[in-house]
């Protein structure tokens, strides 16, 4: 309780009350960080304005991450609202539901740039935005990949290719801002039960065989993972930067399935 006591950030990302975003919200807001969020359309904005306000939240934005002028609207008025800036959460990711089925060749070219740009580039885009209100104090920038990146899962097919270029500018950017005080982190859960994790064909399966075969049994929670990311925007992780950490219950470390299940 109060590590996070007078921080306020910015989380980006929230679709529901299932979504990773949303349980790094909750866990920030338990640990007595103050919240401003985005989400983009208003189908999602009435989605999170109840549960901005659940968490006291009176600063909700529209931002489309693929227009510099609604980025630069959304940072003004965020600055305006805010002196500064102590953490932000990127928790973006979209490519075509219909190109996550197949096979990854058959990958188009106007997906395979829309996903990237999304899912990578805006990361980079918000960091730039956020470093003003970071740079004197310093403070903590965090964005969620998946194994995919490294690891072929079924199905990923694109978006593997997205956080693997995520995962590469997360260490390229801790690199460029530390020399101010700012840490630069991806978070790494597995297969989750979220809206964008159902998009992938054959998502139940990949969560089950997951499920099954890590070494403690389980797939991550959102609490875990919440609990995560206050560790990350706390001052414990003061010498923490450039790391993808993984919150998988450790499936990343197997080669094979667990011996019962082969």
């Amino acid at each position: 309780m109060n590590q996070l006591r007078d921080k306020k950030g910015l989380v980006m990302g929230v679709a529901n009350e299932r979504s990773i975003a949303w349980g790094i919200a909750k866990a920030l807001h338990e640990a007595g960080a103050e919240l401003a969020f985005t989400y983009q359309g208003e189908g999602f904005g009435k989605r999170l304005q109840p549960l901005a306000e659940s968490v006291g939240s009176n600063c909700i934005m529209d931002v489309d991450v693929t227009n510099d002028a609604s980025l630069d609207h959304a940072f003004d008025h965020l600055s305006k609202h805010w002196e500064r800036l102590d953490f932000l959460v990127h928790a973006l990711a979209f490519s075509d539901k219909a190109e996550l089925t197949g096979r990854f060749i058959d990958t188009s070219r106007a997906n395979f740039k829309n996903s990237l740009d999304i899912s990578t580039y805006s990361f980079i885009e918000v960091t730039r935005r956020a470093y003003p209100m970071m740079k004197d104090l310093g403070g903590s920038i965090i964005t969620v990949t998946f194994q995919g990146s490294n690891r072929v899962t079924p199905f990923y097919n694109v978006m593997g290719i997205a956080k693997a270029a995520l995962e590469s500018a997360t260490r390229y950017l801790a690199s460029d801002l530390g020399q101010d005080g700012i840490r630069v982190n991806a978070i790494s859960p597995g297969p989750m039960k979220t809206l964008a994790g159902a998009a992938i064909g054959g998502a139940r399966k990949t969560y089950k065989f997951t499920d099954q075969n890590a070494p403690l049994g389980s797939n991550a929670t959102l609490e875990a993972v919440g609990g995560t990311a206050v560790y990350l925007t706390s001052d414990a992780a003061a010498c923490t930067t450039g790391e993808i950490i993984h919150v998988d219950g450790g499936f990343h470390v197997m080669g094979m399935p667990r011996v019962e299940n082969i």
